[in-house]
């Protein structure tokens, strides 16, 4: 399990305060944490897991909570977000104020749904026998990347090319290389397209 030290805790405060004149970076006071000896079991990893997963850079100590997380699951949908959402709110800090339980929900609702891979195999569609995958991030994505407690921003896939020509989504670490590759594939079709048939240079 992670051990919060002052400094930690002050971190998660920071999470759960209540922002100011509608800017994320100014906040409040924070609320009242309890001492990291007093949390045990579930509720320590459920504080624990809304840390880690209202961040893209995740240490190893996150691993239990975030392995706790994702093995909530059930054979709906609906049922799997429901019983995560009850989990993170086994949180004393949970339900602090309507920020930290908009939060609660975007995490229960985006996290594990909203990277690239999920979101290709999601968003595909087969149209007139052309596999296309749509460039509109869905409504629970953009609501967990935006949310102004949360550091994932720069964590969160984007999209390359435009559906009707292959376009995808990638991991941002990844998105230069795949722009280049798709830019050149494009312009290689393009070139095919509008060469006489059978002229070779």
């Amino acid at each position: 399990m992670l051990y919060y030290n002052a400094r930690q805790w002050a971190v998660i405060a920071a999470i759960t305060a209540a922002s100011t004149g509608g800017h994320a970076q100014e906040h409040r006071e924070a609320p009242p944490i309890p001492d990291a000896a007093f949390l045990t079991g579930d509720a320590r990893l459920a504080c624990e897991a809304i840390l880690c997963l209202s961040t893209g850079t995740r240490p190893g100590e996150c691993a239990p909570s975030i392995q706790r997380y994702f093995s909530i699951t059930h054979r709906k949908l609906s049922r799997t977000l429901k019983a995560r959402r009850s989990f993170l709110n086994l949180c004393p800090s949970s339900n602090h104020d309507d920020n930290i339980r908009a939060l609660v929900d975007a995490i229960a609702n985006g996290a594990g749904r909203c990277d690239a891979n999920s979101l290709n195999a999601t968003l595909g569609a087969i149209h007139k026998g052309v596999r296309t995958t749509s460039n509109v991030m869905p409504a629970h994505c953009t609501a967990y990347a935006s949310h102004p407690y949360a550091q994932l921003s720069s964590y969160t896939a984007r999209y390359v090319g435009v559906p009707e020509r292959g376009g995808m989504w990638v991991e941002p670490e990844q998105f230069d290389k795949a722009q280049g590759a798709y830019d050149a594939r494009v312009a290689s079709e393009d070139h095919a397209a509008h060469s006489p048939s059978g002229f070779h240079h």
